[in-house]
């Protein structure tokens, strides 16, 4: 037996076999979405000078970081990871407490201390805080789906999610509150919680407003709401949101082109690399290019949830879920921002938008889906067909 060829062989096959555990549907329409995200930035910072902005190389650099760690995570059995959730969560918890001494608030918003300077680089926990939340309420929920219609089991769930709610309010990003509020209640609807327990959970929250808008939000926040009935009365509260839907009639169905928006360029949609980053897709690529986003978005989302309804167990589902559901509400959040529909609120649109942390994360969130992918296709590591075959090769 040469041991050099058996070494060889070995490699080989494993090099086949992560290949062939990839899901490369999936990380093919994240890796798409990026760069077409990229090209936004680029177009939506461009100065007419300098091509490449800090902005897109930030995005460009986190793309590479992103599928890197995404391919790392994606080897490491989904047990394992959500097994380790007293460590995830802990390891979140203090990235969140950090925030009280440390936090920086974006210009304008003194209030909302949600990022950490780390150098010339920000990061937003809440997007790590996202991720961890799906992984620990996914063991929640596997630990409880033989009794999910009991009282004291879904207000321990109810209690669980309140957590990283409280968390991001406390530091003023209710933009990450909402998107928690929806991951929440989607994982609980498709786990099987009773639906009677939907309707008694919104009319505590409608009874518990009056206490939300006085003593929760800021006077920002509440006028960014107000705005949206009364634009005339808090002109500049609205004017981001009606100069990105002017930037959205102005691209009709097929677009102004490429680097050729009047409002993208002219600076008149403030942060239209961020929050408004719809608007500049929609000016330059007009109604179809909005189209195709969100038909990729769809795809993306249906891709995810496919390779969770196969999965071996059901907490690979849910974390499965979990993703999804992140994804479409911010989609459903932002595009609902630039379309004046909901008051601005600092959320990004996933892929697109510019923000290093936010791309990085959203990749670890796919390595949990394609860990999930690889522990379902029937090619492990400790596949017993594969090892007998080698084992009959080499007479060992």
């Amino acid at each position: 037996m040469d041991i050099k060829e058996l070494s060889s062989d070995f490699g080989i096959n494993d090099r086949k076999r992560i290949f062939r555990q990839t899901d490369i549907l999936l990380m093919g329409l994240c890796i798409i979405l990026s760069l077409f995200g990229a090209l936004m930035v680029c177009t939506a910072t461009y100065d007419g000078t300098s091509l490449l902005s800090r902005d897109t190389v930030v995005m460009v650099l986190a793309l590479g970081l992103g599928v890197f760690a995404c391919m790392v995570i994606s080897l490491i059995d989904y047990d394992i990871i959500y097994k380790l959730w007293p460590l995830v969560a802990g390891g979140c918890l203090l990235l969140m407490l950090l925030l009280i001494p440390f936090g920086v608030a974006p210009d304008g918003r003194s209030d909302a201390k949600s990022w950490l300077s780390i150098g010339p680089l920000f990061l937003q926990p809440s997007e790590i805080l996202k991720i961890g939340f799906i992984i620990t309420f996914s063991y929640h929920l596997n630990k409880l789906k033989h009794d999910l219609t009991s009282i004291k089991n879904v207000f321990s769930l109810c209690f669980h999610a309140a957590v990283p709610v409280l968390l991001v309010v406390g530091t003023g990003d209710m933009g990450s509150a909402l998107i928690f509020l929806c991951m929440f209640i989607g994982m609980m609807y498709v786990a099987g919680v009773h639906w009677l327990y939907f309707p008694a959970g919104a009319l505590i929250v409608i009874s518990a407003l009056p206490f939300i808008w006085l003593k929760v939000f800021s006077d920002i926040q509440r006028d960014r709401i107000l705005a949206l009935f009364n634009p005339d009365k808090y002109p500049d509260e609205i004017w981001q949101q009606s100069q990105a839907l002017n930037a959205i009639k102005a691209g009709g169905f097929t677009g102004s082109g490429l680097f050729k928006g009047e409002y993208t360029h002219s600076g008149l949609v403030p942060e239209c690399e961020n929050d408004m980053i719809f608007s500049v897709v929609c000016e330059e690529f007009g109604f179809i290019g909005a189209l195709v986003l969100l038909l990729l978005f769809g795809a993306l989302a249906y891709r995810i949830v496919k390779i969770g309804k196969k999965s071996r167990n059901f907490a690979a589902e849910m974390m499965c879920y979990g993703v999804a559901f992140m994804i479409i509400a911010q989609v459903v959040v932002n595009i609902g921002m630039c379309m004046m529909m909901l008051p601005v609120i600092g959320i990004t649109l996933p892929f697109i938008s510019a923000g290093g942390s936010s791309t990085a994360c959203l990749y670890l969130a796919i390595g949990l889906v394609m860990s999930v992918y690889r522990s379902s296709v029937g090619i492990d590591y400790g596949n017993n067909e594969l090892r007998y075959a080698r084992i009959t090769k080499y007479n060992l």
